[in-house]
């Protein structure tokens, strides 16, 4: 059973986790997620489950170095 979207005027949940400044736009959708910084990814976490979906497991976030 798929889970509903939210509106995507609602931000992310990964918002509630990151400081301010690492705030910005999904690349996809444009909607407010953790983007930049440590754990930043430019997909907001509805948008990354697609990808996933779609492409399987390699997809993910990608550690900063």
């Amino acid at each position: 059973m798929k889970t509903a979207v939210p509106p995507t005027m609602e931000a992310d949940p990964s918002v509630l986790t990151c400081r301010g400044d690492e705030v910005g736009l999904c690349a996809k959708c444009q909607r407010k997620t953790h983007r930049y910084g440590h754990g930043g990814n430019p997909l907001c976490s509805h948008c990354l489950a697609q990808v996933s979906a779609k492409w399987g497991q390699s997809v993910r976030r990608a550690p900063r170095v």
